[in-house]
C-alpha cells in the first residue's frame, strides 16, 4: 500500500511538505514531474503537474528516497511546495487519481517504520512524545527515548532472559537422554539478578509517567477563600469564574501551565462545606475524588479567620500539601505556623504579594517530583504494567521446582519484555498506540 499525507503543519504557511510513501511514491513522483527519478536524497527543483488534465501545479523542490534507506522503509518521496491551500489541494487531487495511493491514516508512516524495523515501540512512542512535547522536560524525555536508550535497555534484559532459557531448554532436552541432571541452581543469580535490575528501574515513584502526563495540582479549601482567583493569576488568563456567592464553582476545571519547564496541570475544586444541593455535593464529590488522586494539593485557608482551619480543609494537610493563606489584603498580623506545623505560604491575589514565591514553591516540588535521576525511566504505564509482569515471572522463575515450570516462567518474562519494544503480541496495542499520531506522521 502507498499512502500520501501532508507531514507539515496545517494552515496557511511559505512551504508545505506532502510525503509519500510505498511501492508507488516513485511511479507517482515521475507522474507529477513527467521525467524520470532525480538523483536520491538530493533536492532537486521541479515542475509539477496534474498527469490527468496536464495542469500546471506548482515549482516545488522533491526528494526521492528509494527504500529501504528511508524513514519508513518503503519507497519516499517528499514535495515540498508553496504551503497555500490552492496549490495542496490540487496536489492532493492529482495524488488522489494515481492508482495504488490512498490517503494516510493518522500514524501510518510511524507504522510503516515500525512494521520495517526503522523503530521499536519506544522509539515510536518518543516520536510520539516529542511532537507533543510542550514542555523542556518532556522535550528532554522524548528525545532520549526516540534515540532508542529505553528500547536498548529493554532488549538487553530481554535478551540475557533468552540465553538463560536456552540453558533450560537444553538441560530439558539433556534429561530425556540421561545427561546433566540440572542448571536451576547455576543461572538462578542471573535471574535474581535481571530481576532486581528491573525492580530497581520501576522504583522510580512513576516520574516518567508523570513527566508525560504532567503534574496534576489540586486547589481545595472551602468557599469563598479565593481557590478560583488564584487559578486564574496562576494561568494568566480568565479560566474560572469569580463570585462572592458562596458555590459557584460546581465542576472540576483544569489549565496547564508550564512551570520552570515542567508540566502542570492545575486543577480547581468546589468549595469543601455541606452541600446545599445535589448538584453542588456532586462538585464536592468530585473535588475530593479529584484530591484523592492529585500529586500535590494547594489547600487554600482564610487569612482573616487563621489559624482556625475547618476540620473538612484540614484532613488534606500532609506531606503532599502546601498550605496557602489567602487574601492577606485582609490581615495586618503576622501568621506563624499552621495548626498541624506546616510551613505557610501567604498570598493577596489581589495585591499580587506573595505569588512569585508560591510560584516557586510549585517549580520546586515539581522539579523534586518530576527531574529525571541518571538512568532511565518507564515513561508510560503500558511500560510499567510489562515490567511488573516480568518481575513477578522471574520471581516465580527463582524458586521453580522443576525445569519446565522454570522455563514456562522465563518464557513469561521474555514475552512481557518483547511487548515493550513490540516484539510479540501487541496487534490491538498498535492500533491504539498509532491512532493517537497526528496525520502525516
Amino acid at each position: 500500500m502507498t499512502i500520501y499525507a501532508q507531514s507539515s503543519g496545517r494552515g496557511r504557511a511559505a512551504i508545505a511538505i506532502i510525503r509519500v510513501s510505498g511501492p508507488e511514491a516513485g511511479g507517482a513522483l515521475c507522474a507529477l514531474t513527467g521525467r524520470g527519478l532525480p538523483p536520491a536524497r538530493r533536492a532537486t527543483l521541479a515542475a509539477l503537474a496534474d498527469p490527468k488534465t496536464g495542469a500546471p501545479i506548482d515549482r516545488a523542490l522533491v526528494l526521492w528516497f528509494p527504500g529501504p534507506a528511508s524513514e519508513t522503509g518503503e519507497d519516499l518521496v517528499e514535495f515540498h511546495v508553496h504551503g497555500g491551500e490552492a496549490v495542496r489541494a490540487a496536489l492532493f487531487e492529482a495524488l488522489a487519481r494515481l492508482p495504488g495511493l490512498e490517503p494516510a491514516a493518522p500514524g501510518a508512516f510511524a507504522r510503516q517504520a515500525f512494521r520495517n524495523a526503522k523503530q521499536d515501540l519506544t522509539e515510536v512512542e518518543g516520536l510520539a512524545d516529542l511532537v507533543e512535547a510542550v514542555t523542556e522536560a518532556q522535550r528532554r524525555q522524548a528525545l532520549r527515548q526516540l534515540d532508542g536508550e529505553l528500547g536498548r535497555l529493554y532488549e538487553r534484559w530481554r535478551a540475557e532472559l533468552l540465553g538463560l532459557q536456552a540453558r533450560v531448554e537444553g538441560e530439558i532436552d539433556f534429561v530425556e537422554d540421561g545427561g546433566p541432571q540440572d542448571v536451576s541452581n547455576t543461572i538462578r543469580p542471573y535471574i535474581l539478578g535481571v530481576q532486581k535490575e528491573i525492580s530497581q528501574h520501576i522504583g522510580d515513584q512513576r516520574r516518567g509517567e508523570r513527566l508525560h502526563d504532567g503534574l496534576c495540582v489540586v486547589i481545595l479549601g472551602p468557599p469563598n477563600v479565593g481557590k478560583s482567583t488564584l487559578l486564574n493569576a496562576l494561568a494568566r488568563r480568565d479560566v474560572a469564574i469569580v463570585s462572592d456567592i458562596p458555590g459557584t464553582t460546581r465542576d472540576v476545571l483544569e489549565v496547564s501551565l508550564d512551570l520552570g519547564g515542567y508540566p502542570v496541570t492545575l486543577v480547581d475544586t468546589a468549595g469543601l462545606r455541606e452541600a446545599a444541593d445535589n448538584l453542588e455535593a456532586e462538585g464536592v464529590r468530585r473535588a475530593l475524588r479529584r484530591a484523592e488522586s492529585a500529586d500535590l494539593r494547594l489547600v487554600l485557608v482564610d487569612a482573616p479567620t487563621w489559624p482556625t482551619v475547618d476540620p473538612a480543609t484540614v484532613k488534606h494537610l500532609g506531606p503532599d500539601s502546601l498550605v496557602v493563606v489567602s487574601r492577606m489584603d485582609l490581615r495586618s498580623e503576622p501568621l506563624g505556623r499552621g495548626p498541624t506545623g506546616d510551613s505557610v505560604w501567604p498570598i493577596s491575589v489581589k495585591t499580587g504579594k506573595g505569588l512569585d514565591a508560591l510560584i516557586e514553591a510549585l517549580t520546586a516540588a515539581a522539579r523534586e517530583r518530576l527531574d529525571m535521576p541518571d538512568g532511565l525511566v518507564p515513561t508510560r504505564a503500558r511500560h510499567r504494567h510489562a515490567l511488573e509482569q516480568t518481575v513477578l515471572a522471574l520471581g516465580r522463575a527463582s524458586e521453580a521446582k522443576s525445569l519446565e515450570l522454570l522455563a514456562e516462567d522465563l518464557r513469561l518474562g521474555i514475552r512481557s519484555l518483547g511487548r515493550i519494544t513490540g516484539r510479540v503480541d501487541v496487534e490491538d496495542m498498535l492500533d491504539r498506540l498509532f491512532s493517537e499520531f497526528c496525520i502525516g506522521k
